[in-house]
């Protein structure tokens, strides 16, 4: 396993990432003063303005499987390997358009396709819910012809939670492995027993330990088990699990989640590497565009996957 703490990014975040950050801030207060989940919604669908245009992609949208989806297509891309992205937004929020130029970056800079879905959202549909949205979208693109090598899950906040707990639902029904998978600024500890979450109090700007509890809850259900194994990968083994690659920034309250599935991945065996970017808030990645920091972020990934993808 590589534990890496990019200290090649200053700690001091550079002007255009707090410019973002306030920007960010302010949408998370707006929504936490509305009064209604569709309030919420509307306003966190103003998250596709943290992120640059990437140009020279195309956006098409698609049934896959019974799952909505967009394509994300770049100009002379290989077609025949794809990223497999997943949405943060607490499981309740968030939509493959608020991501859709995040993973368009991805896409372009890797020279593939990205296929982003947009999973069915809590509290309409709780868990197990999302999780099979991802793995039916992943069973769909197997259909259409592509090699699980050439496919990696790549997810945001809760999209990274789900990046895993797919990728374990895909390995316990038999399917293919994909070649990697990517998370960052994941959450997957529904308990939100990290210890970060009280050492990283006041540094987090965005989240709180209330609200996360609050997230949880509206995932699962009043019914739901927040050690099901489905919805938290502490409770699972990680053996059998592709090559993983973990973000996450410094100051953020799930710091310790990546930290903790790091370990158990190490334990399990599993080619696992930690990029800790010290003083970075939650999913800063979709500034890239805009931000130094966020640039650097998504280098790191594309230099990783693409031999894992089989490109140069």
């Amino acid at each position: 396993m590589t534990f890496t703490t990019t200290q090649e990014i200053p700690v001091k975040p550079s002007k255009q990432i707090e410019e973002v950050s306030k920007w960010w801030l302010k949408s998370v207060a707006a929504s936490r003063e509305s009064q209604s989940l569709a309030e919420v919604r509307d306003i966190n669908e103003n998250w596709q303005s943290l992120t640059a245009e990437p140009g020279s992609v195309d956006y098409i949208e698609v049934d896959a499987g019974g799952v909505q989806a967009m394509w994300a297509i770049p100009k002379e891309c290989f077609g025949d390997r794809v990223l497999l992205c997943v949405h943060g937004g607490g499981f309740f929020s968030g939509s493959m358009y608020t991501h859709r130029k995040l993973y368009g970056h991805f896409a372009k800079d890797v020279g593939c396709r990205a296929l982003i879905i947009h999973y069915r959202r809590s509290p309409e549909h709780v868990h197990p819910a999302q999780v099979n949205d991802v793995v039916t979208a992943y069973r769909w693109l197997l259909g259409q012809g592509i090699q699980a090598g050439h496919i990696a899950i790549v997810g945001d906040s809760a999209g990274g939670g789900l990046a895993v707990t797919s990728t374990l639902l895909i390995r316990d029904k038999g399917l293919p492995m994909p070649a990697a998978v990517m998370p960052f600024s994941a959450w997957f500890d529904m308990e939100v027993t990290g210890e970060s979450v009280e050492s990283n109090k006041g540094e987090d700007l965005l989240l709180n330990r209330e609200w996360l509890i609050e997230m949880a809850q509206m995932r699962l259900g009043k019914e739901g088990n927040p050690k099901d194994r489905y919805a938290n990968p502490f409770y699972d083994d990680l053996k059998g699990l592709p090559p993983v690659y973990l973000q996450v920034g410094g100051d953020e309250l799930l710091l310790d989640d990546s930290i903790t599935l790091a370990k158990r991945a190490k334990a399990a065996g599993i080619d696992v590497r930690l990029d800790i970017f010290p003083g970075m808030q939650h999913t800063f990645q979709m500034a890239v565009g805009r931000a130094p920091e966020a640039n650097d972020a998504i280098a790191r990934y594309v230099n990783w996957i693409k031999p894992k993808l089989g490109l140069k």
